[in-house]
Order: structure tokens, then C-alpha cells, then sequence
């Protein structure tokens, strides 16, 4: 005989029947706040965290231990590191992320033993290191005509917008160029012509290559700020070649500032409708640009990064940076033109972060150097 169960028997049911888990807790296909994830040094210890508010540093594996004390969750490996963070994002570590998340804020936990106020740990560049660091040369039509007047610069833009070409893109150096924030961008001994360039980095979540512009987001990881530091003194002259010199321009140590952390791109959106980014020096902007100035769009710039090379997990795009460079000769406390000992740069992107960074110059080299070294500046190009 079929049992109909009353509105009154349901609810002594469900009464006496064991409570499932707190919801907030243990929902993994939503977060209840975006975040972003970076690396840290807490406690001495290099440590993937997971960044709420820009305020609070959680700490990523002491935070999923804490949780799988609860048999309601699976065990999962934490990242060793933000690589791999990166390859695993997709396979299961976002869902476990998510839980974290919403249990850390859900569940008031913001002051457990393994969250950290970001003024307690030391920020460390979020991946070290990219198999490799592509840069975007010249894709900001104001950084094309840098101290052009708005004549010159809508005539140039005008000749540049009906011969786009493709994109023009280098390779910068990464463990020894790659910094995080804090950390000082040092002027190489006698170079004396450096300058700054703020530029959104995109990060490869998906090995690809020929990736059409049409699928490019779905393989972007997330985004953070760089700098792509610059030496414009070029080489001396004699020998091979002369005057541009990309290993020079670009291959200095502490050259490519990047962080101070990376945002999942679900939290960012397409940078070509948000992006904004503004660079500092000493209180005096000298860089501000939205993506409607760069001249090949990123998923353009992504299309033929792929046609050269393959994209693997943790890899950087960066998309240029805008005019206001030394090359432009805004004027600052220090004077006009290349970057000054002392001088403190901060570099912006709106819902990323900010790079903050203090300009020290290398005062000597070894003496028993033979003279194959990298010379001084001032020794073959005198005056500015």
C-alpha cells in the first residue's frame, strides 16, 4: 500500500534526518567573492596564496588542510606552486579554491592562523618563472608618436590604423629580470638611459598553438601588472651591428617587475573593454591608457604569438605599454627624460593591483673585468 505522507510528517522528517553541510561551506561552482592568487613568503617559506580585498593573504595549502579535517571533502594535492596552480586551475583545484573561499569568508574564518594580514608576508613574483616572457613592441598608437603633437599623433595613428601590419613581439629574459613588487629595479652600472613601461601581462592557462583570435580567451589563465623596464643607450659602436640592440634594451636583471599578483580571468572580464592602466613616478603620472589605444588587440596579439610558437601553462603575453616614457620627456621632480636613482615608480591596473617599485643604480663592477663587458653609455654617446 502506498504511503502519503502528511505536510506535518515531512517536516518531522527532515527534522530528524542528519544536516547536510553548511552550504556556504562546501559549494565549489561559485565563489562568494572574486579573489586572486599570488606567492609569498610567509614565514620564511615560499607559499601560493589565495588574495582577498588586496587586504588578506591566504595561506593556499594550510588552508586546505584545515578543510579536509572535515570527511565532507575530498583530498586534494595543494599546488607546489603557481605553475602548478595553473596546469591543475581547470581540473578541479578552481571548485577547491572556490570551497576555500567561502569558507574562509562564509564562515567568518578571516582571522585563522593561516590568513595573513599583505602587509605580514613578503610579495614574491606570482610565477617563478615563465618558460618564456613575450613582449609586445609599439601596439599603443601614443607610444608610436611619443611628444608628437595631437596633429602628428592623429595623422601617424591614421597611417598606422590602414597598414596595421602584424604584431611586432620580443622575448624578455625571466628568472633574473623577473621581480615581484617591493623589490628594487636596479640601473645597470654606467647605463644611464633607462626608462619604464607599464603594460597588462596576460597568463596562458592552456597549452596551444595557431590559436585563433575567435578562441584566445579560452586560453588565458588571468592577467597581472608588468613593467617591461627599458635601456635605451644601445650598443657601442664597431663590430656586428649597431645602434638597437634587444638584448640590451630589454635583458637587464630586474628589468621585467610583474604582479603583484594575478586575477583569474572570471573575476576581470575582456580587458579590451576595461582595461586601465596608469604608471607613477614620484607622485607625477606619466602613463595613463585604456585598451582603444593599442593598435593589435590581444587576442590578435595572442593569434600570433601561437603562429610562431607553442603556448604552454604559466607562459606571459605582455601587451605594450601607451605613451609617457622617457622618450617623451615628461617632466618630474628630477627633470625630463630616463629614469633617476631614488626615484620610486608605482604601476597601476584598475581591478588588478599596483607594482611598487624604488630605482637604485649598480654602483661599480668587478676589476677584473677584461673590458668585454657592456660599457658605460656615457663613454660612446655623450650628452642626452
Amino acid at each position: 500500500m502506498q504511503r502519503i505522507l502528511t505536510f506535518a510528517a515531512l517536516v518531522v522528517l527532515v527534522s530528524c534526518a542528519p544536516q547536510a553541510a553548511n552550504q556556504t561551506q562546501v559549494d565549489g561552482t561559485t565563489s562568494v567573492e572574486p579573489f586572486k592568487v599570488g606567492t609569498f613568503e610567509i614565514d620564511g617559506a615560499q607559499t601560493v596564496g589565495i588574495v582577498l580585498r588586496d587586504a588578506l593573504i591566504i595561506d593556499l595549502a594550510a588552508a586546505n588542510s584545515a578543510l579536509e579535517a572535515d570527511p565532507a571533502y575530498e583530498h586534494i594535492d595543494a599546488p607546489a606552486d603557481m605553475l602548478d596552480l595553473i596546469e591543475q586551475y581547470e581540473d578541479g583545484l578552481k571548485s577547491r579554491i572556490y570551497e576555500i573561499v567561502n569558507n574562509v569568508v562564509g564562515n567568518d574564518l578571516l582571522e585563522a592562523n593561516y590568513v595573513h594580514g599583505v602587509e605580514d608576508v613578503d610579495i614574491l613574483p606570482p610565477i617563478m618563472y615563465p618558460s618564456k616572457n613575450m613582449n609586445a613592441a609599439v601596439n599603443f598608437y601614443t607610444h608610436a608618436c611619443e611628444g608628437c603633437t595631437p596633429e602628428q599623433l592623429a595623422e601617424r595613428t591614421r597611417q598606422r590604423q590602414e597598414d596595421r601590419g602584424v604584431p611586432y613581439l620580443f622575448l624578455k629574459p625571466t628568472r633574473g629580470a623577473v621581480i615581484g613588487s617591493g623589490d628594487d629595479i636596479v640601473m645597470p652600472y654606467g647605463r644611464d638611459r633607462i626608462e619604464w613601461e607599464v603594460e597588462l601581462a596576460i597568463v596562458f592557462g592552456r597549452e596551444g598553438k595557431y590559436i585563433s583570435a575567435s578562441r584566445a580567451y579560452d586560453h588565458v589563465f588571468g592577467y597581472m601588472v608588468a613593467m617591461d623596464v627599458s635601456d635605451r643607450g644601445g650598443r657601442p659602436p664597431g663590430g656586428y651591428g649597431s645602434g638597437q640592440d634587444w638584448f640590451v634594451g630589454k635583458g637587464h636583471d630586474t628589468f621585467a617587475p610583474q604582479g603583484p599578483w594575478i586575477v583569474p580571468k572570471e573575476f576581470y572580464g575582456d580587458p579590451m573593454d576595461r582595461l586601465h592602466q596608469s604608471l607613477v613616478i614620484d607622485g607625477v603620472t606619466v602613463q595613463e591608457a585604456q585598451a582603444g589605444d593599442m593598435i593589435h588587440n590581444i587576442p590578435e596579439l595572442i593569434e600570433y604569438a601561437s603562429s610562431l610558437i607553442t603556448v604552454f601553462p604559466g607562459d606571459v603575453l605582455q601587451s605594450g605599454t601607451s605613451g609617457g616614457t622617457g622618450a617623451g620627456r615628461v617632466e618630474r621632480a628630477t627633470g625630463s627624460g630616463y629614469l633617476q636613482a631614488g626615484e620610486t615608480i608605482s604601476a597601476t591596473i584598475e581591478g588588478i593591483g599596483t607594482l611598487t617599485h624604488t630605482v637604485v643604480a649598480e654602483e661599480s663592477v668587478p676589476d677584473d673585468l677584461s673590458g668585454a663587458q657592456l660599457p658605460p653609455t656615457r663613454t660612446y654617446r655623450p650628452g642626452r
